[in-house]
């Protein structure tokens, strides 16, 4: 059993706000405005973050964006490795992604694979124009060749540390914290 040794609080609520805010302004910037622009959370956290992102974004330019949930557990790599039965929960996309820009949102951009996944679920749905990825916290380590576009704080990292995103109301409180796993 893996366990976990103590914590260190790297982002508190405030600065999650402020992280999100400025990637907010860097989604209206790199596409001059929000035009046909739309956001995917990807579950678990990347919804909330994506519904954030959304209230900020309509603040700031008066827009309120469409906001989709996407599931990718059918579509991960170590779907037989997860469980005998994994869990799948709803993908709830109730707008047209055809010829839109879509934002990807998700809470920690580690090796990959679950950004290979949500591209392949976008996909299956539709045709985009474009596909962009925006992360609350990169911690670097990837094992394919995916970046963010819009990153709220790059955190290196080792193997032996885990970067755990809880939000509100997921989990109690609204904070990013990083431990290192006991060897």
């Amino acid at each position: 059993m893996t366990k976990l040794l103590d914590k260190t609080v790297l982002m508190d609520s405030q600065a999650i706000i402020r992280a999100l805010k400025r990637v907010a302004h860097e989604i209206i910037e790199k596409n001059k405005g929000v035009s046909d622009v739309v956001l995917v959370g990807i579950r678990t956290r990347g919804v909330p973050i994506a519904k954030q992102l959304a209230e900020i974004i309509n603040e700031i330019e008066g827009v309120k964006l469409s906001v989709g949930i996407l599931d990718i557990t059918l579509y991960r790599d170590d779907l037989s490795t997860l469980a005998y039965q994994p869990v799948v929960r709803e993908t709830l996309i109730p707008f047209n992604i055809n010829g839109k820009k879509i934002v990807l949102v998700d809470d920690v951009l580690f090796t990959g694979r679950t950004v290979r996944a949500a591209l392949g679920a976008v996909m299956d749905i539709g045709r985009p124009k474009s596909i962009q990825l925006a992360v609350l916290v990169d911690r670097g380590h990837r094992e394919l060749p995916i970046r963010a576009d819009y990153v709220g704080k790059n955190v290196p990292t080792s193997s032996r540390e885990v970067v755990s995103v809880q939000l509100q109301p997921v989990d109690q409180e609204d904070q990013v914290i990083l431990q290192e796993i006991e060897q």
